[in-house]
């Protein structure tokens, strides 16, 4: 069997930001500004992202997951501009998508990213035209896909996530029913499940009942953003440790304690009964040149 190739993106923080009305930054979206402004929009380069887009695609991956963080502030406009790139990226069956706190930034802004990204998270079976619902579920070539929401608005300065009680009892109806099947389990969710040193402010809210449904039904790989760094964190399953693998931003020049733009590449095959994993990471590894960093079995 040939091996599945899925690749995996985030953050992208898509620039340039369009212009803002003043009522539109009687918010938290004044303090987003003034920082795209200062900073950074010299961080977050569109060449950047085109040129990492470019090399992943020429990889021919079978499968994309990006994990969220297209907009800064949510401004309408950006909503239309990141769905014309994430045509850009692969049509909706080859790309599958959760947001991040950055598309949900402000109150009464959730609606948007549902609607105009629809069909990026839209599960298998669910009707075309309708909204998205969290948690989804599509099944591509042996990998079957969860994608969850943790995309909440925060006060200025935070930035954590949540799944709310509603979203983990529908998750675990998902993980119930593959568990009895034979795929390879991808979770995606925007925010890492075990919080990073220094990042209390970042954390998702709801991570030990999150990492309680991981240990009770198992998942084979859980792939995040948000961080802004390549990470490799191992959790308990109910048949052993799970990777659950970050990647910076895709869009990102080196940058204080943020890491180079970079994407994941999964080779991932049965073999002989068992499940393998092969991960390559291909990015700036010193900023300027772009190409492979790493390679390496997880599974």
């Amino acid at each position: 069997m040939t091996p599945f190739l899925l690749a995996h993106l985030s953050d992208p923080h898509l620039g340039p930001m369009p212009q803002a009305r003043l009522r539109d930054l009687a918010s938290k979206r004044a303090i987003g500004y003034l920082n795209w402004h200062r900073k950074r929009h010299m961080i977050h380069r569109r060449d950047v992202l085109g040129e990492l887009v470019a090399d992943m695609q020429a990889q021919k991956p079978d499968h994309i997951a990006v994990t969220g963080d297209l907009v800064n502030i949510a401004l309408p406009l950006e909503f239309i501009e990141a769905r014309n790139w994430l045509e850009s990226v692969g049509p909706p069956e080859d790309v599958s998508l959760v947001p991040g706190n950055h598309d949900a930034y402000v109150r009464g802004i959730r609606e948007h990213f549902p609607h105009v990204w629809a069909d990026y998270f839209r599960g298998d079976g669910a009707k075309p035209g309708t909204d998205a619902a969290f948690p989804y579920l599509r099944k591509r070539g042996p990998l079957a896909l969860i994608g969850v929401s943790s995309a909440v608005p925060t006060a200025p300065f935070m930035a954590t996530g949540r799944l709310g009680q509603e979203q983990r009892s529908a998750l675990e109806k998902i993980l119930q029913q593959l568990s009895s099947e034979d795929s390879f389990r991808v979770l995606m969710i925007h925010h890492p499940p075990v919080t990073s040193p220094g990042r209390w402010a970042a954390r998702l809210r709801d991570s030990d009942e999150l990492l309680g449904l991981i240990a009770q039904y198992g998942v084979d790989l859980v792939l995040h953003g948000h961080d802004h760094r390549h990470a490799t964190v191992w959790l308990d399953g109910p048949n052993g440790r799970i990777p659950a693998v970050g990647v910076p931003s895709a869009s990102a020049m080196a940058h204080g304690h943020n890491h180079p733009a970079a994407y994941n590449l999964f080779s991932i095959e049965r073999n002989g009964g068992v499940w393998r994993c092969q991960h390559r990471v291909r990015g700036f590894a010193d900023g300027m040149t772009l190409g492979e960093i790493r390679d390496e079995r997880l599974i």
